[in-house]
């Protein structure tokens, strides 16, 4: 990965910007930001809803150098706000999912061998830890609790305030870029799977999670922000009748995730699930079919009975004796 490179190494936040102004956050707090867009910069969603506390979480780690961690439901937003703060500040951004194939060797790098003046010879290929590390980067590790061990050691190396990163076989110690910034999402607090929700989340030893300076929690949005975010993505609905369904469908996400919390299902709706059955509600034109083919068909055969249910709940008809 090397799109970053020569003068862009050097780049520095070169302006403040207001949160009150550029978040429409009541706050008095100014945070640096880059003028021009380079590098891995996300795109910027003008739609997107901020949640004033995660929000400034977040801007507190960018402003400060801090580490912060966004802990929440899947399907809440946790990397997405992460992604949207650093597009308006014009941060370049790398996100890395911690599943089980990213290893030491990834995050570090490894010998390799590379063909130089018609010579084979062995070459040090860095991976995306020290890159990152170098360059003016929002680096962002979702799924933080379901890392391996061997991987969680590595990462620690760069929790502390300096976060300098030692390559034992390079004899190299490198020390991060003034606009370096490490951020985390996770689902369990690094408490592990207690409630048998989360397979594969693993518990954080306590020294690790010390040296994440915020912990910010993200909750689904209320009601009434979710509908105002689903009109943004499909402004067709901006109808009285058409707002009369997207309510019903937030309705229906609704109860999927407290029964998702209860234990009663092992699928929820997320916010990105609503939008997906509204666009296909578009392309089929059937609210029922749609709702099959977006959510129903993801579930448990033993849990479809609930999930019609909550349907009749919401839309006063029986789901299931629709046609097939």
């Amino acid at each position: 990965m090397s799109i970053i490179t020569g003068s862009n190494m050097k780049r520095i936040p070169d302006i403040m910007v207001s949160v009150r102004q550029l978040f429409g956050i009541d706050s008095d707090l100014q945070v640096p930001a880059f003028s021009k867009r380079e590098g891995h910069i996300p795109d910027i969603d003008e739609a997107y809803i901020f949640d004033r506390a995660t929000t400034l979480a977040i801007l507190a780690g960018f402003a400060h150098n801090k580490r912060v961690m966004v802990q929440g439901y899947h399907g809440t937003g946790k990397s997405t706000h992460i992604e949207q703060v650093a597009a308006r500040l014009n941060w370049p951004m790398v996100r890395i999912n911690l599943d089980s194939h990213v290893s030491r060797i990834d995050l570090i790098g490894k010998d390799a061998i590379v063909l130089k003046e018609g010579k084979q010879i062995t070459e040090f290929k860095e991976g995306l830890l020290p890159w990152a590390l170098k360059n003016p980067v929002a680096l962002v590790f979702d799924e933080y609790d379901a890392g391996r061990p061997d991987v969680m050691f590595v990462i620690q190396r760069v929790l502390e305030s300096e976060g300098k990163l030692t390559l034992l076989d390079q004899n190299e110690v490198i020390r991060p870029h003034p606009a370096f910034r490490i951020f985390a999402t996770t689902n369990t607090v690094g408490l592990g799977d207690t409630s048998g929700m989360y397979h594969g989340t693993q518990q954080i030893n306590q020294g690790q999670m010390d040296r994440w300076n915020i912990v910010a929690a993200l909750n689904y949005l209320p009601p009434e922000q979710e509908i105002d975010i689903v009109l943004a993505r499909v402004p067709a609905f901006k109808t009285d009748e058409g707002q009369k369904d997207i309510a019903a469908m937030v309705r229906m996400a609704g109860l999927t995730r407290k029964g998702f919390i209860n234990g009663d299902l092992s699928t929820v709706m997320s916010p990105r699930t609503v939008i997906n059955w509204a666009e296909n509600l578009q392309i089929f034109e059937d609210i029922d079919y749609a709702f099959r083919v977006t959510f129903l068909n993801k579930c448990d055969e033993m849990e479809k009975a609930v999930v019609s249910e909550y349907y009749q709940r919401c839309f006063d008809r029986e789901l299931l004796q629709t046609a097939e």
